[in-house]
């Protein structure tokens, strides 16, 4: 059932908020093995239900999301359980307030039940680096969930909530969509607001969500997107909820993004889809990006640069973890770093200062910043000529829990098709599109121009309504 038909029904009483979010915190718990989940904020969630109730008698306006049940990614600040972001350096840290898009998905009636879990900090691509356990994927439990939503996406998957937020900075949202079988939506940079949310890097962190149709997406970002004066980086409300896809488009396959280095049954995947979108009356071509095989390693210098700096705040002083019986200000920094960050917070740490660093800044970030420059000019040029670009979510299905976890590098070129529309700020949406010979769920990506969003989504629902006939 789609969220706009749920809320429906909430509002005529055949169903009930109240009753909706006491089934998905049943969901949620009978779905415990999967730790999709890191906490339950079921006494707020209970009482706001028993108020949209109320309100729907009343006669009262509550929303186009009345009493539908949602969860958040642990790094959102949301009211009812501690903000702990999958780290030590968090775990008891109790929000203050809560991040504008979580307000504003409140004021349209929707209900938080819930907290999910993430790599710490969202650093990573599998959850398998959060501080309190691994997310096991939704398909297969011997897998990951991919990452850094993984707990979002697998929630999303085992319908535990019709939505949940995830945040992405480099596929954090379309990865672990693509690895459980579930859209997964990483919005144009600035549609929707970070104020609230645990900064990952600044240039390239996006809120956006997990559904389980393109017409949820839609529905969910239509409340999330609009300026925030408390974000300067936000732009004005330009979203608009298109009822039809666009026709006669030209869509570009990157040939690049469809190398040998692709698992096979993926790219039978995404040559799939193309045939589909040539089927509903769109031409297809294969274009050239050269500069796309550079953005994984743009990627990593870029964004640990700016996690170093935003990760400096954690220094056991103001707020987080703090060592106990430390004797020097210099003991209690190193201490309560070290104990309050994972392995892949530090790799990140150092790496970011040293790119940085005073020998060594001309030589990797600001060359890295160069050729992002170059990145997002072909894809400016590329756009000239196309309405969207086509290429795999992932390389691979979802891979072995365990499997990556002592190589970084293999772990990292996980992100290597997610990567670069997030480096250029542009919207993409991971489509779910088939599942390979073991059943593993594979999603292909549909990118578009900076505000595009809407008709990217409008597309996306429009292949899904052609696979349901």
């Amino acid at each position: 059932m789609k969220i706009a038909e749920l809320v429906q029904k909430i509002k005529s009483g055949e169903t009930t908020a109240r009753a909706q979010v006491e089934q998905a915190l049943q969901k949620a718990r009978s779905t415990e093995e999967y730790h999709a989940l890191l906490s339950l904020t079921e006494e707020r969630a209970l009482k706001r239900a028993n108020e949209i109730d109320a309100q729907i008698k009343s006669g009262a306006d509550v929303g186009v999301l009345a009493g539908v049940p949602f969860v958040v990614k642990d790094n959102y600040l949301a009211f009812g359980a501690p903000t702990t972001a999958a780290s030590k350096m968090l775990e008891n840290f109790d929000a203050p307030l809560q991040a504008t898009v979580v307000e504003k998905l409140e004021a349209a009636g929707a209900i938080c039940v819930g907290k999910s879990n993430l790599d710490a900090f969202a650093h990573g691509g599998s959850t398998e680096n959060s501080a309190f356990g691994v997310t096991h994927n939704a398909v297969d439990k011997t897998k990951v969930a991919g990452g850094s939503s993984g707990g979002s996406a697998v929630a999303t998957a085992l319908d535990v909530v019709p939505f949940a937020l995830g945040t992405d900075t480099g596929g954090s949202i379309r990865q672990p969509a693509s690895f459980n079988g579930v859209y997964g939506f990483k919005p144009t940079y600035g549609l929707s607001s970070r104020y609230g949310v645990v900064a990952m890097a600044s240039s390239t962190d996006t809120m956006g969500c997990f559904a389980r149709s393109a017409d949820d997406v839609a529905l969910v970002t239509s409340v999330m997107a609009g300026r925030d004066p408390r974000d300067m980086t936000t732009l004005p409300d330009y979203f608009e909820i298109q009822p039809d896809a666009p026709k006669n488009l030209k869509i570009g396959i990157i040939s690049e993004a469809m190398t040998n280095d692709v698992d096979a049954e993926v790219r039978a995947v995404v040559n799939a889809y193309a045939d589909d979108l040539r089927a509903a009356g769109h031409t297809v071509e294969t274009v050239n990006m050269p500069s796309i095989k550079y953005a994984l390693a743009i990627y990593y210098i870029v964004v640990p640069a700016e996690i170093s700096s935003n990760l400096a705040r954690y220094d056991g002083v103001r707020y987080g973890h703090r060592a106990a019986g430390a004797k020097t200000l210099a003991e209690l920094y190193g201490r309560s770093r070290s104990e309050g960050f994972v392995t892949e917070n530090k790799r990140r740490i150092m790496i970011g200062s040293y790119v940085l660093s005073s020998g060594f800044f001309d030589a990797y970030y600001l060359q890295a910043q160069k050729a992002r420059t170059v990145l997002i000019g072909e894809f400016n040029k590329l756009f000239e000529q196309y309405d969207f670009l086509l290429l795999p979510t992932a390389p691979t299905p979802a891979f072995g829990i365990g499997e990556n976890t002592g190589d970084p590098v293999k772990m990292y070129l996980a992100d290597v098709m997610t990567v670069p529309p997030s480096l250029a700020g542009l919207p993409a949406i991971s489509v779910p599109a088939g599942v390979n010979s073991a059943g593993l769920p594979i999603g292909v990506q549909l990118v578009g121009a900076m505000k595009s969003d809407a008709n990217l989504i409008a597309l996306a629902g429009l292949m899904e309504a052609r696979d349901e006939q």
